[in-house]
């Protein structure tokens, strides 16, 4: 007989070592004078000052003993609820320490989040993502649980209690700018699924008809992918500088939106092509004899029995493409295409971290949000069709 392991859960034992030495180790906030300066670290302790720092500790306790607890569903239900909590009161300790340190310190005064905050942060959540696989919970209970920390975090925001961190005066500054790159940068999204939908899906579905045209697209979209998104864009701008000399009335231009949408549409190609061609040749060919014996013709089969079956498999497709678009249309704005990207970028140029932080952070929550929603929808739709073809051919 077997000896049961000292500890059950190796994933959790090393994040609860990450946890325990970002806390110890590394700084949790940095306070300098102004946004250009480097701070001056701040520790969790002196964080855990606040009327309700020690509260903390509880979630983080948990944290730290479930690698050694026997993985019963109680005691996962435990580790996902204290890394919900950890995380949602690790930012709001932040706003509140750093609420603490502007009040004796000059307007220009920055306190920002240290290296320590976010690895403590990426090991909660992490913790949090393990303990609900092992669960078994679903896309939709996963998403629910997301959206609960999302919403706890929103609450301390809509209150004013992270008001005083870098990143929040920010944004205080560039209230207008950041509404409208955020605005840009779904647009950019959403103006590049658009041709990648319309050129995509027809293609997927010939490239599964006939051999011969799969043979002919799939390298060239693969090559595609092989180039980087800011000599792509590059490669763009001589071609549609000298379209636009031809056609002055049109728009064209060698920078701007048109070649960022152009590129992202390129890009965005082979997930969707390779997903429904993929999806559509997993339909079993008993399944369309049966349609063809009902009297359909190929588009009603193609319509009605073979797109349903296969839907699960295109949208993982989507899910890619859609993720993917998402991060490249920041570096979008290096072309002035606009978008987060270019607070980013601003950032970068003038050495402002928390501007920097200001672009990125809204593009990964856009881009973890979509995987989100688009991984419940798959699920809904292996369940409704009861066909096990969720899994992504990319």
């Amino acid at each position: 007989m077997t000896a049961p392991a000292l500890v059950p859960n190796r994933v959790a034992l090393l994040l609860a070592l990450f946890l325990l030495g970002a806390a110890f180790a590394l700084p949790f906030l940095g306070f300098a004078p102004n946004r250009l300066l480097s701070g001056k670290p701040i520790p969790l302790a002196a964080a855990l000052a606040a009327p309700w720092g020690w509260a903390l500790l509880l979630p983080g306790a948990v944290l730290l003993a479930a690698p050694f607890l026997r993985p019963s569903r109680a005691a996962l239900a435990a580790s996902v609820a204290a890394g919900a909590l950890f995380a949602a009161g690790l930012v709001g300790l932040a706003g509140e320490h750093a609420a603490r340190l502007a009040a004796d310190a000059s307007p220009a005064a920055r306190a920002s989040f240290g290296s320590g905050f976010w690895v403590m942060l990426a090991a909660a959540l992490l913790a949090m993502a393990d303990a609900m696989r092992r669960l078994g919970l679903g896309a939709a209970a996963r998403l629910a649980v997301g959206a609960a920390v999302a919403g706890l975090i929103a609450l301390e925001l809509v209150a004013g209690r992270l008001d005083q961190l870098s990143i929040l005066k920010e944004y205080a500054n560039r209230r207008d700018v950041f509404a409208d790159a955020l605005l840009r940068h779904g647009v950019l999204v959403l103006a590049a699924l658009l041709p990648t939908l319309l050129v995509g899906v027809p293609l997927g579905v010939l490239a599964q008809r006939s051999a011969r045209v799969g043979r002919l697209v799939f390298p060239v979209l693969n090559i595609v992918q092989t180039i980087p998104s800011i000599a792509l864009f590059g490669l763009l701008m001589a071609p549609l500088a000298a379209l636009a000399a031809l056609l002055p009335g049109y728009g064209i231009s060698g920078v701007g939106p048109v070649p960022a949408v152009i590129a992202l549409t390129v890009y965005s190609l082979l997930p969707i092509v390779r997903n429904t061609a993929v999806g559509l040749d997993g339909v079993p060919d008993s399944v369309r004899q049966a349609a063809r014996g009902m009297g359909m013709t190929p588009r009603q089969i193609l319509l009605r029995v073979e797109a349903p079956l296969a839907l699960p498999v295109f949208l993982s497709g989507l899910r890619i493409t859609l993720v993917q678009a998402v991060g490249l249309a920041a570096v979008a704005a290096l072309i002035g295409a606009g978008g987060l990207g270019s607070i980013m970028f601003q950032g970068l140029f003038a050495n402002a971290l928390d501007l920097v932080l200001l672009g990125a952070v809204p593009v990964i929550l856009f881009a973890v949000a979509t995987d989100a929603l688009l991984t419940v929808a798959i699920a809904l739709a292996t369940r409704s069709t009861g066909w096990p073809t969720g899994r992504s051919a990319v």
